[in-house]
C-alpha cells in the first residue's frame, strides 16, 4: 500500500494495487475450514498480482460475513497471526463494518444499511460504541433481503397455484424466468438447491411485476421497505445518532443489489424516504468503492491511529 499522510487527504481514484475475487468465507454457510481456505487464497492472490508478499505488509483488516461475536474474531486472528509475521498489524471485522467504511472513507460514524443476498444495519458512534440489527441469516428472519423478497415471491406462487392466495402475475413470470411449464414444477426446482443467492436472484422478477402493477408483488415489496427501514431505525435508537430531538445529522451508507435504483420501483429510495420522516438529519451515501476498499481503508486508518500513538509515547 502506498504512504498516504491522512484519511483527510486521501488521493482520488484510491491506488488500489490488485484485486482478487473468491467464494464464499462465511464460516457459519461454508464450515471454518473452507471459509479459511477461501480467505488464504484470496488474499495470497491478491499480494501475487500486486507483486508484493506478507512481510511487504504493515496491516490487514478481514471485513467478513459470519463474525457477530468476539469468539470469531478471536478464532480469525489466531489464524491470520499464523500467516502473517509478527509486525503486520491484524484486525477483523464484521463485512457490514467494511461497507459503513466505504462510504465514510475509513471513517467508523454513522449506520449501514446493507441489501443484497442477505441484509443487516450496523452503526458506531464516535465514541466506538456499535449495535447491529437483523443479519441472523434467513431461518431467523432477513426479511427485506433479496432472499426475504424472492422467498416470499415463491410462497405467493405456491398459494397461488393451489387456491390458498389471490391470483398474481408472479406465477407466469418466475415460470417464465425459470423455464418452467407448471407451479408444482416450483417444488422440486427450488430444494434441488436452495442457495441463497441463486433465489435471491429473482428480485428482478419481484420488481417487475410491482411496476406491472401486480398488487401480491408491490404487498412483498412495501413490507421488505418497512423491514429494511426498521432494522436501521433499531440501530440508530440504540446508539442515539440521531441526538435527542431526532435530528442529528449521521451518514447513511446504502449498499447492496435490493437497494439499488429501478425504472420506478426504487426500494433504496422508498426505505430512504420512510427513515427522512422520522430522522430528518440521515444523510444517504451511495459509495464509490467497493467494501473491500473499506476494508483497507479501516486498515490504513486503524495502523495510523496505533502508529501516531506510539510515536507519540516515545
Amino acid at each position: 500500500m502506498p504512504v498516504m499522510p491522512s484519511s483527510d487527504s486521501l488521493p482520488d481514484p484510491l491506488p488500489v494495487l490488485a484485486r482478487a475475487v473468491a467464494g464464499c468465507s462465511n464460516h457459519n454457510s461454508v464450515g471454518e475450514t473452507a471459509a479459511r481456505e477461501t480467505l488464504e487464497q484470496v488474499m495470497a492472490d491478491a499480494l501475487s498480482k500486486s507483486g508484493s508478499n506478507r512481510s511487504a505488509v504493515r496491516a490487514v483488516c478481514l471485513a467478513v460475513s459470519g463474525v457477530n461475536h468476539p469468539t470469531d474474531q478471536k478464532r480469525i486472528l489466531a489464524w491470520l497471526r499464523e500467516m502473517f509475521p509478527s509486525h503486520v498489524k491484524l484486525y477483523v471485522q464484521n463485512d457490514a463494518v467494511a461497507a459503513l467504511a466505504s462510504g465514510t472513507m475509513g471513517k467508523l460514524h454513522g449506520c449501514v444499511l446493507i441489501a443484497g443476498t442477505g441484509t443487516i444495519a450496523y452503526g458506531f458512534t464516535e465514541d466506538g460504541r456499535e449495535a447491529r440489527a437483523a443479519g441472523a441469516g434467513p431461518v431467523l428472519g432477513d426479511w427485506g433481503s433479496g432472499y426475504g423478497i424472492a422467498a416470499q415471491a415463491l410462497t405467493a406462487v405456491v398459494r397461488a397455484h393451489d387456491g390458498r392466495g389471490p391470483h398474481t402475475m408472479l406465477k407466469s413470470a418466475i415460470l417464465q424466468t425459470l423455464d418452467l411449464s407448471s407451479a408444482d414444477e416450483l417444488i422440486g426446482w427450488t430444494y434441488a438447491d436452495p442457495s441463497w443467492a441463486r433465489i435471491a436472484a429473482l428480485v428482478p422478477v419481484v420488481v417487475s411485476c410491482a411496476e406491472a402493477g401486480d398488487e401480491v408483488a408491490n404487498k412483498i415489496l412495501k413490507e421488505a421497505v418497512q423491514e429494511l427501514a426498521l432494522s436501521v431505525k433499531a440501530v440508530v435508537q440504540r446508539l442515539g445518532l440521531c441526538g435527542e430531538d431526532g435530528k442529528n445529522p449521521f451518514p447513511l451508507v446504502m449498499v447492496g443489489g435490493v437497494l439499488e435504483a429501478n425504472q420506478r420501483w426504487d426500494i433504496g429510495r422508498e426505505v430512504m424516504d420512510f427513515i427522512s420522516k422520522e430522522y430528518p438529519g440521515a444523510l444517504a451515501i451511495r459509495p464509490k468503492v467497493e467494501p473491500a476498499v473499506g476494508a483497507a481503508l479501516l486498515a490504513w486508518n486503524e495502523f495510523m491511529k496505533e502508529y501516531l500513538q506510539e510515536a507519540y509515547r516515545r
